[in-house]
């Protein structure tokens, strides 16, 4: 990074001088990187910067570098610095995310700092999880939800996840023709009606959960894709992220069960309005579903997560336009 974000970091944290712990990760297709910067003279041991070079952009692993594609993720880290400036400080212990201390930008460059989890209670991450993280996350998933319910996304995504068909016409285009191609549009517009709408994380992915080490709580990052929308979609992405294709029949229900109990209770148990968001979410389940299977059914078709299961989801939501 250059001396001027550095000075930033010192400033924002009260350090007088700071260094490289190690690189956390690439950003998707060589957008910059994420790194974990260790502190001198701070109270804080370290901070998590997230920093992006959008013209250093190189190849995407999949093929998709189009100049579309590149314009979208220039606007994901636009929208995540809007998130981080002037909407995540609303968040509380009940969708707990990373405290930002700063987002600054310089000519093609933008720095983005936040609380190191590592150092909190969230300082664990799960390649595979049991009910026990699930409902964690569940849990972090409904107490966002019934946080910013009925709010206006402003300058965030009008319609968040990243799958979303408006910005992603190239997946669309390389469908096979087929029912579901057809009825791409049909779903998008189901789900967009929705009547109950929030703020959705939009790629809230297993991966982008860190957990208390007993695995009973839950904090997210990454928060590109964030903006309005059904809950169902964020549900589905999620369910689909880390259940099988043998445990989905059981255990979806049952998840989705354990959700609108933790999104009663989010809700304050207001009874009425709680149940017309049920009803309506419930219904628009397995269409969410359908609009990430047909996503990935374009972008990568050979991809582990389209199987039987999500087919006859699909099957089921495009036959019900008929």
């Amino acid at each position: 990074m250059n001396t001027y974000f550095n000075n930033i970091i010192c400033q924002a944290t009260g350090a007088s001088s700071i260094y490289e712990l190690e690189e956390i990760q690439s950003l998707w297709s060589g957008y910059g990187k994420i790194l974990r910067i260790g502190l001198v003279g701070s109270k804080y041991k370290s901070v998590v910067a997230k920093y992006i070079q959008s013209d250093d952009a190189v190849s995407h692993p999949r093929g998709w570098d189009t100049d579309f594609s590149h314009q979208r993720k220039v606007k994901s880290y636009e929208v995540e610095s809007e998130w981080y400036l002037n909407w995540s400080f609303r968040c509380d212990d009940s969708c707990r995310i990373p405290v930002c201390f700063a987002v600054e930008s310089f000519e093609n460059e933008v720095l983005i700092v936040l609380e190191d989890l590592n150092e909190t209670q969230f300082c664990e991450t799960r390649v595979a999880v049991s009910p026990k993280e699930i409902r964690a996350c569940l849990n972090w998933l409904a107490g966002f939800h019934a946080h910013f319910m009925k709010e206006d996304p402003g300058n965030l995504w009008k319609q968040g996840t990243y799958w979303h068909l408006n910005t992603r016409p190239e997946e669309l285009a390389r469908m096979l023709d087929s029912p579901l191609k057809e009825s791409a549009i049909l779903i998008d517009e189901k789900l967009f009606q929705s009547s109950f709408k929030t703020i959705i994380h939009g790629d809230a992915k297993l991966a982008n959960f860190c957990f208390t080490k007993d695995g009973y709580k839950a904090a997210a990052v990454d928060f590109q894709y964030v903006g309005g929308g059904c809950g169902m979609k964020d549900l589905a992405y999620f369910l689909g992220s880390c259940l099988t294709e043998e445990e989905c029949p059981m255990s979806v229900p049952i998840y989705l069960e354990f959700y609108f109990e933790a999104l009663a209770q989010n809700l304050d148990n207001d009874k009425f309005y709680f149940q017309e968001v049920e009803k309506e979410w419930r219904e628009l389940f397995p269409f969410a579903w359908a609009d990430f299977h047909r996503f990935l059914k374009g972008w990568s078709p050979s991809h582990w997560k389209i199987n039987d299961y999500s087919e006859r989801i699909t099957r089921e939501v495009v036959e019900s336009f008929e």
